[in-house]
């Protein structure tokens, strides 16, 4: 399966999924949002897996870091979320001062921060059991992955006033 034909499904699954999640009756919105993870988690892990084009011995190797790098990513998840959470309380509240807004660019400056350093730990870990080009693919598809969910996580987020 190629990457233009993957991704758009990957980004339709994030779309579509909480509306479906609201459907069930009774869901609490915790559950939805453990629903929406699992299942982008298995359509992404779907979508690497359908473009790495790996080696049985290069497979074995590769997973356990893949893994390693999802926990790590998923971190950083929360934190976006935290952010988020404040941003949309003050914002909602009418009360986003000067000084909360800088610290909430402070707070997601340091996010951004974070997320740069950690791909640059797991390139010389990935180097060691993957060729050079499919280290590089499989950071990009990170990266095509990481920039859908920061569209649509963009598009929902008013500007600050």
């Amino acid at each position: 399966m190629t990457m233009r034909r993957v991704l758009p499904l990957l980004f339709a699954a994030l779309l579509a999924l909480p509306a479906a999640a609201q459907d069930k009756a009774g869901a609490a919105p915790a559950d939805n949002m453990q629903i929406l993870r699992e299942k982008l988690k298995a359509d992404k892990k779907l979508l690497v897996a359908a473009n790495m084009d790996l080696t049985e011995a290069e497979a074995k190797a590769f997973w356990p870091i893949y893994e390693d790098y999802q926990k790590e990513l998923y971190k950083l998840n929360d934190r976006i979320a935290m952010t988020l959470v404040d941003y949309a309380r003050q914002f909602n509240a009418g009360k986003l001062s000067d000084a909360k807004a800088r610290e909430l660019l402070d707070q997601y400056l340091a996010i951004e921060d974070a997320e740069l350093k950690m791909r640059r730990s797991f390139v010389p870990r990935l180097a060691k059991v993957l060729p050079g080009v499919k280290v590089a693919r499989y950071i990009q598809l990170e990266n095509k992955v990481r920039a859908l969910v920061k569209y649509e996580l963009a598009g929902e987020v008013p500007l600050a006033q």
